[in-house]
Formats: structure tokens, sequence, C-alpha cells
């Protein structure tokens, strides 16, 4: 999923060092937090070499959770075991349940409000999954961050999602898409992915080019809007507008921020 995602290429990659990047395929689950543990990882590692690291993309629950920390869960759920314990559940009822949890975590017992089954259930599928009920603490990364954002006009916004769609069909998103069709099947969660929709329609017969690259930069617009919402809640961000100037601002920020690392380290956050 290289086109449809914009995902850096080989010769960018080459250029900068690049991190994270094809970490699972299409058809593996993946999350926020699956990928926090990995890009702190790829940031400790950064920094130890005495490099400053920039987290560039506009999924704010990613972006969110490596910087600031949220309580996610892991992606190591196991259905069958979910469904085995709603099973006993049915059958046997509730104390079976939490007779077993407290073997595999009293003190997560002792505390589950045990007039929510579905608690129970989850908590000890997250025991036998991944050794512990407790759930995950909202680890992020522990030193300075600078947040800068891109602040467009919404007409030039929409003219650049536009100008996005159009070339990533021209390179070869059908092509792509064809491939990827041909080795998974199209309601994975992945090709949910602006673009990947549109073009499965396209090579299904089920709509024209046109009218798919319409409706991939319609969503994409509604999802950019949306990406606006969650970051006007984020704080500390520094807003440029984009044009020749933003470079010479995001250097004014950008300069004493690294000399404030040079000399206070990476210990700790502010």
């Amino acid at each position: 999923m290289d086109i449809g995602t914009a995902k850096a290429s080989a010769v960018e990659r080459a250029a900068v060092p690049h991190h994270c990047l094809d970490l699972v395929e299409p058809d593996e689950a993946f999350t926020a937090a699956d990928f926090r543990p990995l890009a702190l990882e790829a940031l400790r590692a950064i920094a130890s070499r005495g490099g400053v690291a920039l987290l560039v993309g506009g999924t704010g629950l990613y972006l969110r959770a490596v910087a600031r920390g949220l309580p996610l869960e892991r992606s190591g759920a196991d259905p069958d075991i979910r469904a085995t314990l709603e099973a006993r559940y049915a059958a046997s009822g509730l104390e079976p349940l939490v007779a077993e949890l407290a073997e595999r975590d009293g003190p997560v017992a002792e505390r589950i409000d045990r007039r929510n089954p579905r608690r129970v259930v989850r908590a000890l599928e997250r025991a036998i999954v991944t050794g512990t009920a407790r759930p995950p603490e909202a680890e992020g990364y522990p030193a300075p961050q600078l947040w800068l954002g891109l602040a467009r006009e919404p007409a030039e916004h929409r003219h650049a999602i536009t100008a996005r769609v159009e070339a990533q069909f021209a390179a070869g998103l059908l092509d792509e898409a064809a491939e990827l069709r041909e080795r998974y099947p199209e309601d994975l969660p992945a090709f949910s992915a602006m673009g990947y929709r549109e073009a499965f329609d396209v090579l299904a017969g089920r709509t024209d080019i046109e009218t798919a690259k319409a409706r991939d930069a319609r969503r994409t617009w509604a999802y950019a809007r949306r990406q606006g919402t969650w970051f006007r809640s984020e704080p500390d961000i520094h807003w440029l507008e984009p044009g020749e100037g933003a470079m010479q601002r995001a250097l004014t920020l950008v300069v004493p921020f690294h000399r404030a690392l040079e000399h206070g380290g990476y210990a700790e956050r502010r």
C-alpha cells in the first residue's frame, strides 16, 4: 500500500532515514496501541545518537498516543478466546470467570465491576493473551517536544487534495489496487483508506474513474476537516501558514529548540 498511503518513496527514504514503515501486511490487525511501542523505540534510539526526530503525519490519534500518551489497548485480543469466554458465561454465569480471573490477576479481580460481564470477559481475555489483566498505561514520549502545524486556507487545501488524488491515480493507484485485490479480500479494514475503496469500485466496474476521483477527494476533504477539529484540541501547536515564510518561521522555532536539547538532554519532558 504505497501509492494510496503516499508512503515516502525509495529515493526519499535513501536521502533521509525513515522509521516505522512497512511494519505489517494489509490483513494484519494493527492499531495505534501497536504502533506506539515501535515508535517510542525508534525515538529513543534516535535520541541516543544525539538526533532530533520528526514525527510526521496527520493522524491525530497516533501522534497523541506516541507523543503525549493514551491508555490504549494492544491488538493482542484473541477473538477465539473471547468467543469461548462468552460461551462459558452464557452457559455457567459470571462467577467461574471471576474465579479464573482471580487466579490469573487477583488485584484486578478484586476491583472489577462484576455487574459488567463484558468488562470481566475482556479482563480475563487480556490476562490469558498478555499475562496480565491490567489495562495499559498512558505512556508517552518523556522528552521535550515541539509541535508544528500547517494552516492552509480551505480553498487552497481543497485544491491541494484534488491535486493529490489526481497524482495518485496518475502514479498507478489502480494498478496497485489490482495487485492488492488479487492477494486480499476487498473488505479488509486497511482498504477503507481513502483511494482504495474508490479504486476497487473502478476495477469492478461499479463506477467510472472520474466519479471515483471526485468521491476520493470528497472523502479526503471530510477527513481533513475532522483532523482540523482534532488538532484544535491539542495544546501548544505552533501554526504556520504555508508559503515562502513558513520555513523561516519554522527555523526560528526549531533552532533554539535544538540548542536547548543539546544543553538539557532528553531526560525530562517539558
